[in-house]
């Protein structure tokens, strides 16, 4: 067991992975602290529920709207300059927040603004931030790559909410916002000195409208990624409205209230750390299978909530969730990076990422009339049942069933 685990690790003996995990860690302990501090600074200054709506609103809603921009970017110019530059955006917005906030001069207007450049530069870094490690990690060692990443964000994920409660109750939401900023200028300024080994080829017409198209066109012409993306639209969505809408509402109900909802979403925390975990020693060559009963798995929760399970049915189910959504995603992301060409990627991962987040604000404006005349286990059967069927639906089709791994060479296992 040692040994795999050496093995596993292997990507950290690259100094530039190395210096890419590092930045993204030290962003990840801001962005998993600032959304605590936010939604307080909005109801601090006034602004309710509908004030906090519209600047999530206004940050998915930018992030949506140049995603296929990010994309193009990613693909035609030095991906860690875009990471530098992203990073440098996100941390200036956050700083100027922090200010207004401490100042007592925030209105939400101020926010939504703020919130936007937020967006933005998400768009931007997330396509890129998945090229880096495709550029600068060998393409066997992909997925054990993939899963140290998983493994360092959902640690850090497990105790920044704590972390950010903390520093609200204690020094006042802008501190928690500057935070942030002040993890997202370092990112910035380690992301200015990594420099990749190679110039990477570039794939399709220069331009930014040709680039989108010919990223649209390498989409469309894999099937079996369009297929699996399908699925992640109708999945992600459910998950989303089960998990921050109908969850929330069930365990005021029935789970104790917020001590309840805290123990269902530990439950899921640690399973997306066993989940990145178990990516990170076992590399399984059946991809379409493993991808489809890891997204099966994310209804659990949803079905334990459905039929009015308890608090350790759910939290049961949460963990069984975190793992399998973890697992999965890991050993698919791996995947694509395999198969799409290099100086496509930005542009395929965006558009990937663009589908399957589409459908999610229309999604939670309907689950929100649904839930208030039916209340919210009804839903919670609905997403469950739906998660259900488009997880299995795509092994309806051979060229599903038929996605696997290479097994490694010879050389390979030698040089494991």
């Amino acid at each position: 067991m040692f040994h795999r685990m050496v093995t596993a690790c292997r990507p950290l003996r690259i100094p530039l992975f190395r210096r890419h995990v590092t930045a993204r860690v030290l962003s990840w302990t801001g962005t998993t602290v600032s959304p605590v501090a936010l939604a307080f600074a909005v109801l601090h200054i006034g602004g309710g529920p509908g004030g906090l709506g519209l600047v999530l609103a206004a940050e998915m809603g930018s992030l949506l709207l140049m995603l296929l921009i990010g994309g193009a970017v990613a693909d035609q110019v030095s991906r860690t300059r875009v990471l530098a530059w992203a990073n440098a955006g996100a941390g200036t917005g956050q700083a100027m927040a922090a200010l207004l906030v401490a100042s007592g001069r925030a209105e939400v207007w101020h926010l939504v603004v703020l919130a936007v450049v937020g967006g933005v530069t998400s768009a931007f870094s997330g396509p890129a931030a998945s090229g880096v490690v495709r550029e600068v990690v060998p393409v066997e060692e992909l997925q054990q790559a993939n899963a140290l990443l998983r493994l360092a964000q959902n640690t850090v994920k497990a105790g920044g909410p704590a972390l950010g409660g903390v520093l609200v109750a204690v020094l006042g939401p802008a501190w928690a916002i500057g935070w942030d900023a002040l993890t997202y200028l370092v990112a910035a300024a380690l992301y200015a000195r990594l420099r990749l080994p190679a110039q990477r080829v570039r794939v399709g017409p220069p331009g930014m409208r040709g680039g989108i198209a010919e990223g649209w066109r390498a989409f469309v012409a894999r099937r079996w990624l369009w297929l699996m993306v399908g699925q992640s639209a109708l999945v992600v969505p459910c998950w989303l409205v089960s998990y921050q809408t109908f969850g929330p509402v069930y365990g005021q109900q029935h789970l104790g209230g917020a001590p309840g909802w805290g123990l269902v979403m530990s439950g899921f925390t640690c399973g997306l750390i066993a989940g990145a975990s178990v990516a990170l020693v076992w590399t399984p060559r059946r991809v379409g299978w493993l991808v489809c009963g890891g997204t099966a798995a994310m209804a659990a929760p949803m079905a334990a909530m459905a039929a009015g399970g308890g608090l350790a049915l759910v939290v049961a189910g949460a963990a069984v969730a975190g793992c399998g959504q973890t697992l999965g995603s890991t050993v698919w992301i791996s995947f694509v990076q395999r198969q799409v060409p290099e100086g496509l990627y930005g542009r395929v991962s965006s558009i990937s990422t663009l589908a399957q987040l589409a459908p999610v604000p229309l999604t939670a404006l309907v689950a929100g009339a649904v839930a208030g005349h039916t209340g919210v286990r009804p839903g919670l059967a609905v997403c469950a049942v739906v998660t259900v069927v488009a997880a299995g639906a795509p092994l309806c089709l051979r060229r599903i069933r038929a996605l696997t791994l290479p097994t490694a060479d010879a050389k390979t296992l030698a040089r494991r």
